[in-house]
């Protein structure tokens, strides 16, 4: 039995400790938000936030995460920070056809939880590990540094 904090509540699975955390999620959970791009830690989409740290939830075995908090977009989305990301996405034009996006969001709340006011060299590095291929890098880093700049003590 694996236990483990998702998205605020207590979750116990009877998984096999090396299934891939992505499809624990997808399958167990019907947490959709996350998406596998690559499967193999390549692009992104998957990352969820395993006690505060990005990851890439297809390489996580989620024997890896007994006890831990793991957050998702799904989880992320019902948040003060994630509205305020939302709407400077939107405002920075950083979203296109959406599949990167949950994964970006993800990368941009970690970024901003472990600074909140970082320059732009830390955030082009803090979503580094995170692939776009529609919209661009450089819409996406505003949105992040807008939000930054809009959410003073939000982070």
């Amino acid at each position: 039995m694996i236990t483990f904090n998702l998205n605020g509540r207590e979750v116990e699975t009877e998984a096999p400790p090396t299934m891939r955390l992505i499809d624990l999620l997808r399958d167990e959970f019907q947490l959709i938000g996350s998406k596998e791009g690559c499967g193999d830690g390549e692009c992104g989409t998957c990352s969820v936030l395993v006690n505060s740290l990005l990851h890439n939830s297809c390489l996580v075995p989620i024997g890896a995460i007994e006890g831990a908090e793991v957050i998702t977009i799904d989880g992320y989305c019902k948040t003060e920070q994630f509205q305020l990301l939302s709407e400077c996405y939107s405002e920075a034009g950083a979203v296109q056809c959406g599949f990167c996006i949950p994964g970006m969001v993800m990368a941009s709340a970690a970024i901003l939880s472990q600074n909140p006011h970082p320059t732009e060299e830390e955030i082009r590095e803090g979503i580094s590990g995170n692939l776009c291929r529609c919209t661009g890098y450089n819409m996406i880093v505003d949105a992040i540094d807008l939000a930054a700049k809009k959410g003073e003590g939000l982070w």
